[in-house]
C-alpha cells in the first residue's frame, strides 16, 4: 500500500486487531485443500470490494472482463480504507462476504486464520508468475489464500548534484557508501544528508530493509527473533544517522518534499509514489535532478514489499467466477493496463517486460528491487507487533535508548503479543 494508504490502514487495523475473535468461524486457518475451478467462461454476478482509488476505478475497468465473459456481471463496492478492516471482519462474522475483496498484505494472516478465505486454486493461478516476496504475503501456514494484485517497494531517492559532489554520482551501493555520502553532504552544507523516518507509524518499513539486508529475520518459525546480533547491528546503523546529525527524527509533516527540492535534504527512503510528488513539487525540470537507487548492500540489498492482495471468500456466492475474475486481473497485459489506469505497480513479473514499465528509468529501479524484497510474515498479530516496534524505535531515533536495549524491548513486547499461531 502507498504511504497514505498505509497510515489509514495501520491505524484502523491496530484498533480492530482483535475484532475477529469469536467471529463464528473455525480459527484454525492454514493447511486447507485448494479446490479446482470449473472450465469455461465466468457467468453470474461477481461481487467485489475494493478500497481507495482501486474501488473508484475497478468497476469501469472490469467492463473489459465482461466483454470477454458476456454472461458475467462485476459489481464493485468502493470501501474507504479506514472502514475496510471492520467491514471485512463484520462480513466474515455474519457470513455475508462478497465473492472477492482486496486484502491489505498485513491483514492476510489475520483473515486467513478465521478460515474465511478460499485457498488459491493451483490449476488457475501459478505461483511463479509473481514476484516471490509478493506471493509470500498470501501464504499462511504453507497455504496461499489469494494473489498479489499490486505491489510497491522502497528505494533511495537522492539529489544527483549533491550525490555527485559527494563522490557518488550513481547513488550509494553499500551501507558504507550511504553513510559516506550522507556525511559528505552534511559537510558540504546540506542540513540532512539522508533523511530517515524516526517517529511515525510505519517506521518499521524503513528499518526492516536494513535488518533483512544484514541477515536478520522477523521470526524463526513460531517465535520472534528481533534480538539477534544481525538486527541489533541494523538498529545501530540506523540510529547512527540520528546520532551523527545526518537525519532529523522530528521533521515536520509536509517538509520532506520541499526540503529535498531545495537541497536541504540530500536523500531519503520512499516508494514509487514519490516520483510524481517530486515532479509536481519541483516542476518539470526537477525530474532530471534526482535519481533512485536500490537499497544499499550489506549481506544482501533487500527492501520491503507491500501492496494489496485479492482474495476469494469461502462464503462467496459465485466462487468460481470470482477466481476467474482474479485470474483475469493477474494477466500480464491486464496488469499493464491497470498500471496505466491507476499507477499500481504489477505483481506479475512478466508485466514488467512491457516498455511502459521497463522503459521508465525510475520504475525500472523499483522493478529490479522487487526481485529482492520481503514482507513480514503473514501472522494475525502483525499490526500489534508493528505498533510496538514503532514505539520502541522512536526512542532509538531520539537517542533515548541504544540498539541492544531497543532490540530486547521489541523482542519482549512482540513475544508477549505472540504470533497468533
Amino acid at each position: 500500500m502507498r504511504r497514505s494508504r498505509f497510515a489509514a490502514v495501520a491505524a484502523v487495523a491496530l484498533a480492530a486487531s482483535m475484532a475477529l475473535t469469536g467471529c463464528g468461524r473455525d480459527s484454525g486457518g492454514g493447511q486447507d485443500e485448494a479446490k479446482s475451478v470449473a472450465d469455461g467462461k465466468a457467468s453470474g454476478e461477481i461481487t467485489v470490494w475494493a478500497m481507495g482509488t482501486e474501488g473508484e476505478k475497478l468497476g469501469e475497468f472490469a467492463k473489459a472482463f465482461t466483454t470477454e465473459n458476456p454472461d458475467a456481471k462485476v459489481t464493485v463496492t468502493a470501501v474507504p480504507w479506514d472502514a475496510a478492516h471492520q467491514k471485512i471482519a463484520s462480513a466474515i462474522a455474519a457470513k455475508q462476504t462478497p465473492d472477492v475483496s482486496m486484502i491489505g498484505t498485513t491483514w492476510q494472516g489475520e483473515f486467513a486464520k478465521t478460515s474465511a478465505l478460499d485457498p488459491t486454486p493451483p490449476d488457475l493461478i501459478k505461483k511463479d508468475d509473481f514476484f516471490p516476496g509478493a506471493w509470500d504475503t498470501t501464504v499462511v501456514d504453507d497455504t496461499s489464500y489469494g494473489v498479489p494484485w499490486y505491489v510497491e517497494t522502497r528505494g533511495i531517492y537522492y539529489r544527483k548534484d549533491l550525490a555527485a559532489a559527494a563522490g557518488f554520482p550513481d547513488g550509494p551501493k553499500t551501507w558504507d557508501d550511504l553513510k559516506a555520502m550522507a556525511t559528505k553532504m552534511k559537510a558540504a552544507g546540506v542540513r540532512e544528508g539522508f533523511h530517515l523516518q524516526g517517529a511515525k507509524t510505519g517506521t518499521w518499513q524503513s528499518i526492516m530493509p536494513f535488518g533483512w539486508s544484514n541477515g536478520a529475520e522477523v521470526s524463526n518459525g513460531d517465535n520472534f527473533s528481533f534480538d539477534t546480533p544481525e538486527m541489533t547491528e541494523a538498529l545501530e546503523y540506523y540510529q547512527s544517522f540520528f546520532k551523527e546529525g545526518l537525519s532529523n527524527a522530528d521533521l515536520p509533516e509536509g517538509a520532506l518534499e520541499p526540503d529535498f527540492v531545495s537541497g536541504k535534504i540530500g536523500a531519503f527512503i520512499s516508494g514509487p509514489w514519490h516520483i510524481g510528488i517530486l515532479e509536481e513539487k519541483g516542476g518539470a525540470a526537477f525530474s532530471d535532478k534526482f535519481g533512485i537507487a536500490q537499497m544499499p548492500m550489506k549481506k544482501s540489498a533487500t527492501s520491503f514489499i507491500g501492496g494489496s492482495n485479492l482474495a476469494v471468500f469461502k462464503d462467496a456466492k459465485n466462487r468460481d467466477a470470482g477466481w476467474k475474475f482474479v485470474q483475469w486481473l493477474s494477466k500480464p497485459e491486464v496488469q499493464v493496463k491497470w498500471y496505466q489506469t491507476v499507477k499500481d505497480l504489477p505483481s506479475v513479473q512478466s508485466a514488467w517486460d512491457d516498455s511502459t514499465l521497463s522503459g521508465d528509468p525510475y520504475l525500472a529501479v523499483f522493478g529490479k528491487q522487487l526481485e529482492d524484497a520481503k514482507a513480514p510474515p503473514a501472522i494475525s498479530t502483525w499490526e500489534q507487533v508493528a505498533a510496538a516496534f514503532d514505539l520502541e524505535v522512536e526512542k532509538l531515533c531520539k537517542n533515548q535508548a541504544d540498539a541492544a536495549t531497543t532490540a530486547k524491548a521489541i523482542q519482549q513486547k512482540a513475544s508477549a503479543i505472540g504470533t497468533g499461531a
